[in-house]
């Protein structure tokens, strides 16, 4: 899974921009929109993936649990390691692996190599996105870099829209492979944009791996992102086996499916732009207000489920509060990081997507202990709480640490 980003500014801007690039916005957009199509719709096809690769339901989500991993792995490693690299280069190179590992996808010949290729996709899944917004940040008019970065992120938000029901409606019915096919030709068709738009970066700060890891060595960093990985799994927890949920607990047709994988976009946009709101009058405010709405809809699902007008809502709620803490996470974790902005954004990733993986996987055993799938969401709003909890504490943390600068700057 994958949220908005703050971003570093750039040092100086190439040219003092007073219009948009749209090409260039529009070719990283695209980028969005198929990370955010393959990300996600793995999750509404896991029946097909079962069948096909004739495992278990909760065995096949052992693919989601992967790509979520490559995004772990791949999030801060490559941001460090490339910090160097031509942003430009850095972004087609990115885009390049993310088709390969989606057309590997396609290929895989047996389940342990759809894993495999599911993890490959995601290892470019971060970086693309901290790399891409410090490009639109350069490309935008002077003054509006948050509204560039929105624009890249634009298509994510369309893809949990329109690419996830579209895809998932087109695996379902043409076979699952072909979903996948889908978005290898979205990122083929991302890095030729790519190449053909998006200028040299040459106005972004490049920075050193040294300067990029020093954001590890802070503790609010550190705990903003255990907040992230833990509050945030259970809105994965529920997402994962969405399908099998609304066709075998709420009664669903399996032709409806994609509506309420629309629906849940939809909640999504609407989280991220509320969460944003709420975020720019209160970080941590708006977080607690989040993890709380989360852990409270969720657990409200468990019961919501057994009815497809109540589990849509419901699907659609669940999206919502979810995606709300995106924003105040990804703030104050910009805030906190200071100079290591590339890696922060890298990180924000790689934390969203361990509660992706640690979701999925809570899900699955709940259901193969024979708790049903309804269970998956009380699960969730446990994840929740824990996050409430763990917030707590890094807020506290953070006053204590202000309130020992404060003494010292007097005794000094």
């Amino acid at each position: 899974m994958t949220t908005p980003l703050a971003t570093q500014a750039p040092a100086r801007p190439d040219t003092e921009r007073t219009t948009w690039h749209v090409p260039a916005m529009l070719a990283l957009a695209l980028g969005g929109f198929g990370i955010g199509t393959t990300e996600f719709v793995t999750m509404g096809l896991l029946p097909n993936i079962s069948r096909a690769m004739d495992v278990s339901e909760p065995t096949a989500g052992h693919a989601v649990s992967a790509y979520a991993l490559g995004v772990v792995i791949g999030a801060p490693v490559i941001a460090a390691l490339c910090a160097r690299v031509s942003r430009k280069k850095l972004l087609v190179a990115l885009m390049a692996a993310f088709t390969l590992g989606n057309a590997a996808t396609v290929l895989a010949p047996t389940f342990h190599t759809l894993v495999a290729a599911r993890f490959v996709s995601g290892l470019p899944h971060g970086a693309y996105f901290g790399v891409a917004s410090l490009a639109a940040a350069t490309l935008a008019p002077a003054g509006q870099r948050a509204k560039a970065v929105a624009a890249v992120m634009l298509g994510l938000s369309a893809a949990n829209v329109v690419g996830v029901p579209s895809a998932t409606w087109l695996g379902q019915h043409l076979g699952w492979r072909d979903a996948y096919v889908v978005v290898a030709v979205i990122g083929l068709a991302t890095v030729i944009a790519l190449v053909r738009y998006v200028p040299e970066l040459t106005g972004i700060t490049m920075t050193n791996p040294v300067t990029e890891l020093g954001a590890l060595r802070r503790p609010q960093v550190l705990l903003t992102l255990l907040v992230g990985a833990i509050g945030f799994g259970g809105m994965f927890a529920v997402y994962t086996y969405i399908t099998t949920t609304l066709t075998g607990v709420a009664g669903m047709s399996a032709g409806l499916v994609p509506i309420v994988l629309m629906l849940f976009g939809l909640g999504m946009v609407t989280g991220n732009i509320v969460g944003g709101v709420l975020a720019d009058r209160g970080v941590d405010r708006a977080i607690y207000a989040a993890m709380i709405g989360m852990a409270v809809i969720l657990a409200a699902f468990v019961a919501a489920a057994h009815n497809p007008y109540t589990a849509a809502i419901g699907a659609f709620l669940v999206g919502a509060t979810g995606a709300s803490l995106a924003p105040g996470l990804q703030t104050r974790l910009m805030d906190v990081a200071h100079e290591a902005q590339t890696l922060a954004a890298a990180l924000n990733h790689a934390a969203l997507n361990i509660a992706n993986a640690a979701g999925a996987w809570l899900g699955g055993a709940v259901i193969a202990a024979g708790l049903g799938y309804t269970a998956p969401a009380m699960v969730g709003a446990g994840l929740a709480v824990v996050g409430v909890v763990l917030f707590a504490i890094t807020v506290a943390v953070a006053r204590r640490d202000a309130r020992l600068v404060a003494a010292a700057a007097l005794i000094a």
